[in-house]
């Protein structure tokens, strides 16, 4: 097909990457730390460790999975830790041993990690001890063999990390009582990891380095196979649309690591450039998040659509200096427009908005960084991508007609793990994958999301896009969130109900917003319901879970 986008690429972006640039993650990790040893590679809680510990570190840990444990090359290793230091020092020694790494949210639930456990099959589980109780509940079903326990203070320094381990143990009371004997504390694995010998491993494009999650929301969570090419490969993309300087950039990573998006566009990128990786533990915290901020001359952050509107209204964050601020790139859910017009105003920079998916590694489509203001669209796909919209029965439509996303490139996974029939269903011929997205492309190749096709809304047969319902509900005065779903309907079939939470401070005329939506909104795409409420249910990155929503409203009927 032809790539039409090719025309609206700022200059110096190539049409296409090398996916072989790198033989793996981890030559791009070696090159790194070599290039920008006495730069600071992370800073989390105060503290912070230069690309040379960094190395260090790494290697340690790597030597230990691989002689102490011993661990071989295409083992899975689980990790389940937040934003703190521990986490890039064990991703890339597990990479640098040619393990494989299989993220796992700290907050799941034991039904939950068990699944995990017993589907990715890991040999090795390393997580903080504030939830080895979820661990131990769920090793009845799959005990892991090796368990390496870090607390949150463990690489914060002697004095500091002691105390913040003893507040979090004691005065917080965050670790539940657990005993899983055969555990290894961090310390104890890195000392013994560094009195042994690294062996070298031979690591390929083709070889997994993730076997990333997807968050189950349709279904049993899945492992999307992603390889040392297709990481290698979104890399190459990445630095070509963002145009990183060199060991100079200090991102803000606020978004969890073991989440796809900050992974790859924080952690692996800036990795890349020799950039300073700023770790937020807990971004729900926003007066601790702001003051970290404020000591902090950052370049960049990446964010999703809720923690920009949390920090917007902020009145610590509205008065930072953001004269070194250059670059803000939202992704994992739609940001709206009054959101990113509020943070242009307030930080003088553009939400850059991008689109991509577990199983894409994940950037498929971003917006020049170079633009004046908000677009509304995910912008153009990256390097080497291809993008084709297309109708129920998987052929091609017209620009500016909506349909399934679809993509390829070698970003795009191998696909799932032990999933064949599953995978063979997300493909169609050509190795298109299929999003699950609904889509626009216009005749310069901008292309916008409309909305999840699973979230969508069927009024009468008339098709309702929740994005659109939430996006014009935002607008109105004292909004602060909205989120909208449908419910059933014995005349309709589905009707439009929207939940909103208001301001602080604030109130929200029920009357105003309703007429506000049918002055901006086809009737059969105004809200049947409002209901105010105080929180939207959100997953850990921020987007907002209208399953839950829907669940409540079953909880409400059923009432």
């Amino acid at each position: 097909m032809e790539r039409v986008w090719l025309s609206e690429y700022e200059e110096g972006v190539p049409s296409d990457i090398n996916p072989e640039a790198y033989a793996s993650v981890a030559a791009v990790f070696e090159q790194s730390c070599s290039r920008f040893a006495a730069r600071e590679a992370f800073r989390n809680m105060g503290s912070s460790i230069t690309f040379a510990e960094f190395d260090r570190l790494a290697r340690d840990f790597a030597a230990y999975l691989q002689q102490g444990l011993g661990l071989d090359k295409g083992d899975r290793i689980a990790l389940m830790m937040p934003n703190v230091m521990q986490y890039p020092v064990a991703l890339f020694g597990a990479l640098r041993a040619g393990l494989v790494v299989v993220n796992v949210n700290p907050l799941y639930t034991a039904r939950e990690l068990e699944h995990q456990l017993m589907d990715a099959e890991p040999r090795a589980i390393m997580l903080v001890e504030n939830f080895c109780h979820t661990l131990q509940e769920a090793q009845k079903k799959y005990p892991v063999d090796n368990v390496i326990v870090t607390g949150l203070g463990d690489m914060l320094g002697t004095l500091r990390g002691a105390f913040i381990n003893f507040a979090v143990r004691h005065i917080k009371r965050m670790v539940k009582p657990w005993s899983i004997p055969w555990s290894v504390r961090w310390g104890t694995a890195l000392s013994t990891g560094a009195e042994q010998v690294l062996q070298p491993t031979e690591i390929g494009g083709d070889d997994n380095a993730f076997l990333q999650y997807t968050g189950g929301t349709t279904g049993v969570a899945k492992g999307a196979m992603l390889t040392h090419r297709n990481m290698v490969a979104n890399l190459e993309q990445i630095s070509a649309w963002l145009q990183c300087d060199e060991g100079t950039e200090v991102i803000v990573t606020p978004l969890p690591l073991y989440h796809i998006f900050s992974l790859t566009a924080n952690l692996l990128n800036f990795v890349k450039h020799g950039g300073t990786n700023v770790l937020i533990t807990n971004p729900r915290d926003i007066p601790t998040f702001v003051k970290t901020l404020k000591n902090t001359p950052f370049t960049a952050m990446t964010g999703v659509n809720t923690l920009f509107n949390a920090l917007v209204h902020n009145e610590d964050f509205r008065q930072l200096d953001f004269s070194h601020f250059r670059l803000t790139v939202g992704g994992g859910m739609a940001v709206q427009r009054p959101v990113a017009e509020r943070w242009q105003e307030v930080t003088g920079t553009v939400v850059v908005e991008g689109y991509g998916l577990t199983e894409t590694a994940p950037v498929l489509c971003a917006n020049p960084i170079h633009i004046p203001g908000f677009t509304g669209t995910i912008g153009l796909p990256v390097p080497s991508t291809e993008i084709s919209i297309r109708d129920d029965d998987g052929e091609p439509v017209d620009f500016d007609e909506p349909g399934e996303l679809c993509a390829r490139g070698p970003q795009v996974m191998a696909g799932y793990w032990q999933r064949p029939e599953e995978t063979e269903r997300s493909f169609y011929e050509g190795r298109w994958f299929r999003t699950g997205d609904v889509a626009t492309m216009s005749p310069k190749g901008w292309v916008k999301i409309v909305d999840r096709m699973k979230d969508m809304i069927n009024v009468s047969g008339f098709k309702v896009f929740p994005n659109e319902v939430e996006a014009v509900a935002a607008e109105c005065e004292g909004v602060l969130e909205a989120g909208c779903v449908g419910i059933d309907d014995h005349e309709s079939g589905e009707v439009v109900k929207l939940y909103v939470v208001a301001e602080e401070n604030a109130t929200v005329d029920i009357e105003a917003l309703r007429r506000h939506c049918r002055e901006n909104l086809t009737g059969y795409k105004v809200p049947k319901e409002i209901e105010i409420i105080d929180e939207l249910p959100k997953s850990n990155v921020g987007k907002i879970l209208r399953r839950e929503l829907r669940g409540r409203n079953g909880e409400a009927a059923d009432s």
